[in-house]
């Protein structure tokens, strides 16, 4: 291990490690003369409260990936990258008060069986399939591989015994207590997160400024890259295809968003536990405002760390230590790891437990929602129509304990990537547009029919192909475009949506489809509350990108 853990770190880091167990554990007994249920296990009997919806959305959230790869993205491309978190806190608004309504009206305990609902069980049925093999090949393997590269740079711990160590303490709550106790230590989760990026954050900028504190370290990062603080990037940038200009905000990022924030199981889930609509909106608006602060910890850090490192008088007061796994643009993934060895001893253990609180947090949020899916859709679908509560939250564990093991095995073989936060996004982005258009247009198109649902469905994937290998050497073929994967997902998005409106005005010939969700302006009506919140949020937005335009 790393030499520069002093007792005390390892102390805070234990401590954090017993107290999460500890009260994971506590919510997830038994109580006196009550089995546990279905209820109990998936959706954490319904009585979430709204800080702790907020709290555990933006724990299930923020990961390795936002950690790792945000703050990477940030060392190789600067702010550009917040716009993922600044515009999420607007997805977050309309998801509250356009799909949430909906979602508790009809007491789902899954994203696919809204599907079963308003299509059919086939197209439940492809899709909790797809989600599954997401989140066991993708979400989950890659938060493994990123948490344990973040543990095998800071401590040296060989990848394989992170993958396990990280894999065994989130399944050690999780497993048991279900949605239950996965939220209620996210609650804690996000205290140390937030605390531990804060500290993070304030170590590089008073370090930039030599010591002189955080304003004066921002103002030397912004004075000695400016070009770093541009949320609207041009076409000379290098960074261009990731973050398309101006097509970030009216693009494909609000694919990305709207996908993830409104049809996501593992960030849906929390939001449908809730006590009541009125709470799960406001739990909703709490996680919009933190996401407005999430850049400051995630992608501040990584722009420090390229001034830093490119700074011969900063790097030289570091002294070897600095030299240590030095970042560069190939490896900007090793950025906010290279930061940590900084921080003074005690610092240093809550900085580390903030890092493995965004990780565990992410992975039992991640099992919690692929048992839920496996249990709800496929099992009690096709293997066991009449099973019983206690059969039903024994499958649930059974299953996430299978899944965690299948994502250990991948894990280690997702080395070499760089800028994993972009991987991620761009290879969900093949299959994200072509749900999206399911969704949205079975939401609030009543015309739509299963069969364009389906044929779009699948459609979107080879249309999504076809942008997508025109940049690897296709491109000079006169039948092939090439354009950065961010308009790829908004055009997808259209092409698909077209596909599902002529094959339903085909099929219906105009007619409004049986199982059609009538759409009232009292289903959307929110409170006083939520819309003061939300337009102080969109506000702030306007502001934030206006400052930071170009």
């Amino acid at each position: 291990m790393s030499s520069n853990f002093e007792f005390l770190d390892y102390l805070i880091f234990i401590c954090y490690a017993i107290l999460i167990l500890g009260v994971g554990l506590w919510v997830s007994r038994d109580k006196k003369g009550h089995q546990k249920n279905a209820e109990d296990y998936f959706l954490a009997s319904k009585s979430l409260p709204w800080w702790a919806i907020g709290a555990s959305l933006i724990a299930a959230n923020i990961s390795a990936e936002q950690f790792i790869g945000m703050s990477g993205s940030g060392f190789a491309s600067g702010l550009a990258i917040a716009s993922y978190e600044w515009m999420a806190a607007i997805t977050l608004i309309i998801v509250g008060k356009y799909f949430l309504p909906i979602f508790i009206e009809k007491g789902l305990y899954t994203i696919p069986e809204f599907v079963e609902q308003r299509f059919s069980t086939n197209l439940k049925t492809i899709l909790a399939v797809f989600w599954i093999a997401l989140y066991v090949f993708v979400n989950l393997a890659s938060v493994l591989y990123l948490g344990s590269l973040a543990l095998e740079t800071i401590m040296g711990i060989p990848m394989i015994y992170g993958v396990m160590g990280l894999a065994l303490f989130a399944a050690a709550y999780s497993l048991y207590g279900g949605l239950s106790a996965v939220a209620w230590t996210d609650v804690i989760q996000v205290i140390f997160l937030v605390l531990g990026g804060l500290v993070t954050t304030y170590l590089a900028l008073n370090t930039v400024s030599d010591g002189q504190g955080i304003v004066e370290g921002f103002k030397t990062i912004y004075n000695a890259v400016p070009e770093r603080f541009a949320m609207i990037l041009d076409e000379s940038n290098p960074e261009y295809n990731n973050l398309p200009g101006i097509g970030v905000l009216v693009g494909g990022m609000w694919v990305a968003n709207l996908y993830y924030w409104g049809f996501n199981q593992y960030i849906i889930q929390r939001t449908l536990a809730a006590k009541s609509l009125k709470e799960s909106q406001k739990g909703i608006l709490f996680a919009a405002f933190l996401k407005l602060i999430i850049p400051l910890i995630v992608v501040i850090p990584g722009i420090a760390a390229y001034v830093m490192v490119n700074d011969s008088e900063v790097l030289a007061s570091l002294g070897d230590a600095g030299l240590n796994n030095l970042p560069s643009l190939e490896q900007a993934d090793k950025a906010y790891p290279w930061l940590l060895q900084f921080l003074p001893t005690g610092l240093k253990g809550v900085a580390f437990a903030a890092l493995a609180a965004a990780i565990v947090s992410s992975l039992a949020s991640m099992l919690n929602s692929t048992s839920t899916i496996f249990t709800m859709d496929i099992y009690k679908q096709y293997i066991n129509k009449n099973a019983n509560d206690k059969s039903t939250v024994r499958v649930g564990r059974l299953s996430a304990a299978v899944a965690l093991i299948i994502a250990c095995i991948m894990a280690p073989l997702l080395g070499g990537i760089d800028q994993a936060f972009q991987f991620i996004q761009e290879y969900t982005g093949v299959v994200s547009p072509g749900i999206l258009a399911v969704f949205l247009l079975g939401l609030f198109w009543r015309k739509t029919t299963n069969k364009a649902a389906i044929i779009g469905a699948l459609s979107s994937i080879p249309i999504a192909m076809y942008f997508k290998v025109a940049p690897k050497g296709w491109a000079d073929n006169a039948f092939f475009v090439d354009v950065p994967f961010m308009d790829q997902m908004g055009y997808t998005l259209l092409l698909t949506m077209i596909i599902i409106v002529i094959t339903s005005l085909i099929q219906h010939k105009g007619k409004n489809d049986d199982k059609g969700i009538p759409i009232t302006k009292q289903l959307f009506k929110t409170s006083p509350f939520f819309n003061i919140g939300a337009f102080a949020v969109m506000l702030i937005l306007v502001a934030l990108y206006a400052i930071f335009w170009n």
